[in-house]
């Protein structure tokens, strides 16, 4: 609690005993209600209003116990117990965008093999596969694209592009949690792969994970922005946004409910003594 406002309340509580008439100013009405709903009877106030003023020395109108030392309430400091007990209900949080249903349950599609001895035959023959899949895609058929791939991952399981490709294709399927198992590989050949950056952003974006779809975003713009990346971001960060401000409204709301608690219990102790 703030000493200083502690100090102008008393300070004003002891001109109120003084002189009684100061609470029948209008600017007070909403304190008399208060005084009134505790208990404490207002006659005395209005008749020194009225009347001529006497030196007196008025009963308070409220007792309550202070502490001299410190200034603090000494009053039970059980109330509002239960409601400092209960729990924070957290409202629901209203996003934008739709999401898929999630693929996990799907078989894992075949990876490359990191000990694969990659040599110039395979890996002209993996450029091959893509340069098939890229014709498959142009066409819309995308799982003809995704096979043709998986031959080019298993011919050079080196390239990162090849692992971000197939990733996209993934997307386009709306696989997710496929698409995340590519881009996390080419990410681990290269860290600094824009597209696998990129795949894993969009897909998480899909699955409604859309904090860590935004930080993937980001990081493949830093490396390679296009236009892909703006539209995806434009649907994903208002949705950051939302949750950052839920989050700390209620990281707020606890912060209060907790210092309130170990008020209560330091109250408790001192009355304990």
């Amino acid at each position: 609690m703030d000493m200083s406002r502690v100090g102008v309340l008393r300070a004003f509580v002891e001109a109120c005993k003084k002189d009684p008439a100061l609470l029948v100013d209008p600017s007070l009405a909403f304190f008399r209600d208060y005084l009134t709903s505790l208990g404490a009877d207002l006659h005395a106030a209005a008749a020194a209003k009225s009347g001529p003023k006497v030196p007196t020395h008025p009963t308070p109108l409220i007792s309550v116990p202070i502490n001299e030392e410190d200034g603090t309430d000494m009053r039970d400091p059980t109330v509002e117990t239960d409601e400092l007990d209960e729990d924070i209900v957290e409202s629901d949080l209203e996003l934008e965008g739709d999401v898929v249903q999630p693929d996990h349950s799907d078989a894992p599609q075949k990876m490359g093999d990191p000990s694969f001895e990659v040599t110039e035959e395979s890996r002209d023959a993996s450029q091959k596969e893509k340069g098939m899949a890229t014709e498959a895609i142009s066409e819309g058929k995308l799982q003809e694209a995704v096979e043709h791939l998986t031959k080019a991952i298993l011919l050079n399981p080196t390239s990162a592009m090849m692992y971000a490709t197939r990733a996209s294709v993934f997307i386009k399927m709306k696989k997710p949690a496929a698409a995340i198992r590519d881009a996390n590989a080419a990410l681990q050949i290269n860290p600094d792969s824009a597209k696998g950056y990129k795949t894993r952003g969009m897909a998480n974006s899909m699955l409604g994970k859309w904090e860590e779809a935004a930080r993937d975003l980001h990081a493949a713009s830093n490396i390679d922005y296009d236009d892909e990346i703006r539209t995806t971001l434009k649907k994903v960060e208002p949705n950051v946004h939302k949750i950052v401000e839920h989050r700390r409204k209620y990281d707020r709301l606890w912060k209060e409910r907790n210092d309130k608690k170990a008020e209560r219990d330091r109250l408790r102790r001192r009355a304990d003594c």
